[in-house]
């Protein structure tokens, strides 16, 4: 396996991450309202994609340390960003509670003619309730696999570099 093995690789994880946070983008331009625990898993996209786009264009042969880094950091970033999708999963199937912002907790307004204002402007999307399944799997779920196929991605262009 040589250098050159590697460039495409960079480029197939630039176009799926690139996909996928376009996806979710889409599915709350279309009125699903993504909860904290979605929110939280975006930063690994607005990270990863950066970075592939990097690897992609820099790795040349003279720069196999770079784009072994790069690719193991890539790798990293999802396989932390699968872990913490699992862990979303895990709240929606109800196996741990998430974080108080995800139930609907909120501080009680300093006065009660306020608490209708305060119902007004508070939309809290709770993570422990799936929005939108996808072929059966929730959001959350897809984060998941898709995070898991990054990491793997990457650690295949990491030793193909």
């Amino acid at each position: 396996m040589g250098f050159d093995d590697s460039r495409p690789i960079a480029w197939a994880l630039l176009a799926l991450a690139i996909a996928t946070i376009a996806g979710a983008w889409i599915f709350q331009a279309f009125g699903y309202a993504p909860c904290e625990l979605c929110l939280e898993q975006r930063p690994a996209y607005y990270v990863g994609v950066p970075l592939a786009a990097l690897v992609a264009v820099m790795a040349t042969p003279g720069q196999r340390r770079f784009a072994v880094a790069g690719f193991a950091l890539i790798a990293l970033i999802f396989a932390a960003n699968a872990l913490f999708g699992a862990y979303h999963s895990g709240v929606e199937l109800m196996l741990w509670k998430g974080p108080t912002g995800c139930t609907g907790a909120m501080g009680g307004p300093a006065k009660a003619a306020d608490l209708l204002k305060q119902l007004e402007s508070v939309k809290v999307v709770a993570c422990d309730k799936v929005q939108l399944r996808v072929l059966g799997l929730s959001l959350a779920n897809w984060n998941v696999a898709i995070s898991l196929a990054l990491a793997g991605l990457a650690w295949r262009g990491a030793a193909k570099a």
